[in-house]
């Protein structure tokens, strides 16, 4: 391993916690927005698509405290993330989705599940296993099933390196 490739894995085992820590990932009670659920007590379902650098709806309307299963079909070519956060959170998490692709997990259309695995120390992995966020490969779907517990300048967003940027985000407005 490189002595540059060595930095980039050290930062990431040492950032994770903190940024873990801090509540990003939107786990727990409490959490600026929301938390996981379960199927049974969605209220209703929302399909998204996922293009390349585009959702459709882009806009999603919820009602705090409502619970949400999304249905998320990636219609595009390459691998795509659905993630429920701030704009912050969403900056802090581009930093760990671009280690993700130095790293060869994310692979243009592709994920690598076997270096999803990867130890890289203190028992942390390269696995993207946050409720509030999902990969999702080309043809196939995934689901996110969340509670909004406030309202709040929440949206869903991308975050593999350039997507955000290229405008794959939407927003999450409250009724």
């Amino acid at each position: 391993m490189t002595l540059a490739k060595s930095m980039v894995l050290a930062t990431a085992v040492s950032l994770s916690p903190a940024i873990f820590a801090a509540g990003t990932h939107g786990q727990g009670h409490g959490s600026p927005i929301g938390e996981p659920a379960m199927a049974s007590e969605a209220g209703r379902t929302i399909t998204v698509e996922l293009h390349d650098n585009y959702y459709e709806p882009e806009q999603i309307e919820v009602s705090a405290g409502e619970t949400v299963r999304f249905v998320l079909t990636n219609k595009g070519n390459l691998v795509h993330e659905f993630n429920i956060g701030t704009p912050s959170m969403h900056e802090a998490h581009q930093e760990e989705m671009a280690m993700m692709v130095e790293h060869g997990v994310i692979q243009g259309g592709t994920l690598n599940h076997h270096m999803m695995e990867m130890d890289m120390g203190n028992g942390h992995t390269m696995k993207h296993d946050d409720p509030n966020s999902v990969l999702v490969e080309p043809g196939k779907s995934e689901e996110i099933i969340w509670t909004f517990s406030n309202e709040g300048n929440i949206e869903f967003a991308c975050n593999v390196p350039g997507h955000y940027q290229a405008g794959m985000y939407g927003e999450i407005t409250f009724k």
